[in-house]
């Protein structure tokens, strides 16, 4: 395995995550930055109930997984290929019964995955920038009071929230990539 994606912190500290082949992985140095941020009390790390909506390699959920002994991670993904990497590395550590992992549309999967995850990770393919705001304004009406999302955006498409229906508590900018870290009012 070639990839220089592993994860970063936690009890699988170190271990490198499989790559489906048309992924963009966000970058390392991207999520450090963004774990370092939610966990200087924006998160309440005894009761995190995770959704990464496009999963891709699962980078995010399996992050999670790693730092947060009580989380339980939903992943999903409408690629069959992008689910066999997730089952791949998800095999490869021992998570037990935290993990589920389901070949699924993401904007579907709202009613379902939406209504119990208190922290969601959105990371919609850039070449499909409308279908990342499609799901966080959708997400808005079913997400709980006090939720997370982080939501990973290319520059040059920046979409802002509706700030009546969520807070904007850091944007960031590494590279390409923008992330807005959000809070359902």
């Amino acid at each position: 395995m070639d990839s220089k994606l592993q994860i970063i912190s936690g009890v699988y500290r170190g271990r490198k995550l499989r790559l489906p082949p048309d992924a963009r992985p966000t970058q390392n140095r991207a999520r450090i930055a963004l774990f370092n941020m939610l966990e200087s009390g924006l998160i309440d790390i005894d009761n995190i109930s995770v959704w990464d909506a496009f999963a891709g390699s699962g980078a995010f959920g399996f992050e999670c997984l790693s730092r947060y002994p009580d989380a339980s991670v939903v992943f999903t993904d409408t690629s069959a290929t992008s689910i066999k990497t997730v089952r791949d590395n998800l095999n490869s550590l021992d998570v037990g019964s935290r993990a589920s992992v389901f070949q699924a549309d993401a904007i579907g999967g709202i009613s379902r995955y939406g209504k119990t995850a208190n922290l969601v990770f959105v990371d919609a393919p850039y070449s499909m920038h409308e279908l990342g705001n499609a799901f966080v304004d959708k997400l808005s009406k079913v997400v709980s009071s006090g939720a997370l999302v982080i939501w990973e955006q290319e520059v040059g498409h920046e979409y802002s929230p509706d700030d009546k229906m969520w807070d904007i508590l850091r944007d960031k900018r590494y590279g390409r990539a923008r992330f807005l870290i959000l809070r359902k009012i």
